[in-house]
C-alpha cells in the first residue's frame, strides 16, 4: 500500500535541499517498505548535493537509515512487519567473484540499484506524480522508503534507531577501515587526517584494536577536542604539512595513516608521513578531478603502501552485528557521536551544519 511521506530532496546541485511531500509505493516482489526512525546526515549525501557523487536529479537523499518494517513484499523471507532494520547502501548480488570471495563492497552488480530498487523502476513520486530517484537504492531521508530486501539488515529492537542508523555508513566505514582494510595491530601508532564522523570512527576503531598512539589531525580545535573524547592520545592542528611533526611524535612515522576527508593532497600527506613499511588508507571520497602523487621510488625502497577502503571493506551481514555488539558491550560510542538531532523539516539546517563542521554526526529523527 502506498504511503504519503515528507522527504528531503536535492533538485539542483549546490542549492539547499527541499522538503516535499512524496508518495512511496508499496513493495513489489523481493522488496520491503520501511517506516524510518532515524537517518544520519552523511557527507556522501552532501557530495550528491554538490555533484561530487554523480547521481541523477531529482534525488531523495539518505542512506544511513534505520527503521521498522511496515510491509514485506512477496518472496521476502527473514523480514516481517515490526522487525527493526538498518539500511545497507550497497547492493550485493551474492554471485560475482567479489561477493563470493567476501568482498561485496566491490560487487559488479552495484550499478543495478543506485537510484531505484533492484527491479529498476521508481517507487517514489512527487506531488505532481513525477518519479524521483533515491540515493544508492535507499532514499532513507524520508518518513517511508521502499527498498530491495537485500539492502536491509535485521537488528535487535532494543537498540535505539538513531544510534543504529550510524552503523549504516559512517561508523562501519571508519571502524571497518581499521579492522578489515588496515587490520591495525595492538601497540601500533595511527594518524587520522580529518575528525568528522568517519574520522572519529577510525579513532574509535584504532582504540578498540589496541593502538598505543592515535594522533588526530584537523583544522578545527573543536574537532580535535572531540577526537580526544573518542580515543585520540595526541592531536595536531592542521596549518601546514604535518609530516615532520608526525615523524617526530612516532619516531619515524606512524604505522598507519587514514585520510578521512576526500583530498588528493591529504592522501599524499598521509603516504609521506607513514614509516617504512607503513600503510596509508584513503577513506574519504575525493572529487573526480582530484589526484594523488607519490614519489615512486619510495614504493620499492621503503615498501610503503597506499590503498583505499570503501565502506570499511565490510560484509554488512557480518559487520553490522559486530559493530552493534561492540556498542552493547560499551566499547563503541554511538550515542556520543550524535551532536544534534533534527526533525525532517530542519534537514536544510542539518546539511548547513555539516558543511560548517559543527557536528560529529547530525541525525534526522522521525
Amino acid at each position: 500500500m502506498a504511503r504519503t511521506a515528507k522527504a528531503a530532496l536535492c533538485r539542483a546541485h549546490n542549492t539547499p535541499v527541499v522538503i516535499e511531500p512524496v508518495t512511496v509505493d508499496g513493495p513489489k516482489r523481493g522488496e520491503v517498505m520501511v517506516k524510518l526512525g532515524a537517518c544520519g546526515v552523511c557527507h556522501s549525501d552532501l557530495s550528491a548535493i554538490t555533484g561530487t557523487i554523480a547521481l541523477p536529479l531529482p534525488l531523495v537523499l539518505g542512506h544511513e537509515g534505520a527503521g521498522v518494517v511496515e510491509e514485506a513484499g512477496e518472496g521476502v523471507s527473514g523480514l516481517m512487519k515490526g522487525d527493526h532494520v538498518i539500511f545497507s547502501f550497497i547492493y550485493m548480488c551474492g554471485r560475482c567473484r567479489f561477493c563470493v570471495s567476501g568482498r561485496p563492497v566491490l560487487c559488479l552488480e552495484q550499478g543495478k540499484a543506485l537510484t531505484t530498487p533492484l527491479e529498476g523502476t521508481p517507487r517514489v513520486r512527487d506531488a505532481r506524480g513525477q518519479p524521483l530517484n533515491i540515493f544508492s537504492g535507499c532514499g532513507s531521508m524520508a518518513e517511508y522508503a521502499t527498498v530491495s530486501a537485500e539492502n536491509l539488515i535485521k537488528i535487535d529492537p532494543k537498540i535505539p534507531l538513531d544510534c543504529a542508523a550510524l552503523v549504516g555508513c559512517g561508523v562501519t566505514t571508519g571502524v571497518g577501515a581499521v579492522f578489515n582494510t588496515a587490520k591495525v595491530e595492538p601497540g601500533s601508532s595511527v594518524a587520522v587526517f580529518g575528525c568528522g564522523g568517519v574520522g572519529l570512527s577510525v579513532i574509535q576503531g584504532a582504540r578498540i584494536a589496541g593502538a598505543e598512539k592515535i594522533i588526530a589531525i584537523d583544522t578545527l580545535h573543536t574537532k580535535l577536542e572531540m577526537a580526544k573524547r573518542f580515543g585520540a592520545t595526541d592531536s595536531i592542528l592542521f596549518t601546514e604539512d604535518p609530516t615532520k611533526a608526525l615523524k617526530k611524535m612516532t619516531g619515524g612515522g606512524p604505522d598507519y595513516a587514514f585520510e578521512c576527508v576526500g583530498s588528493g593532497e591529504l592522501a599524499a600527506a598521509a603516504y609521506r608521513a607513514i614509516r617504512r613499511g607503513g600503510l596509508a588508507v584513503v577513506v574519504g571520497v575525493a572529487k573526480p578531478s582530484d589526484s594523488t602523487s607519490v614519489r615512486t621510488m619510495t614504493l620499492p625502497f621503503e615498501e610503503k603502501t597506499l590503498t583505499g577502503s570503501y565502506f570499511g571493506s565490510c560484509v554488512p551481514r557480518v559487520d553490522f552485528p559486530r559493530m552493534l555488539s561492540l556498542y552493547m558491550a560499551g566499547k563503541l560510542k554511538l550515542e556520543e557521536l550524535i551532536t544534534r538531532r533534527y526533525p525532517i523539516d530542519e534537514a536544510p539546517q542539518a546539511f548547513a551544519d555539516l558543511q560548517a563542521g559543527k557536528n560529529a554526526r547530525g541525525v534526522i529523527v522521525f
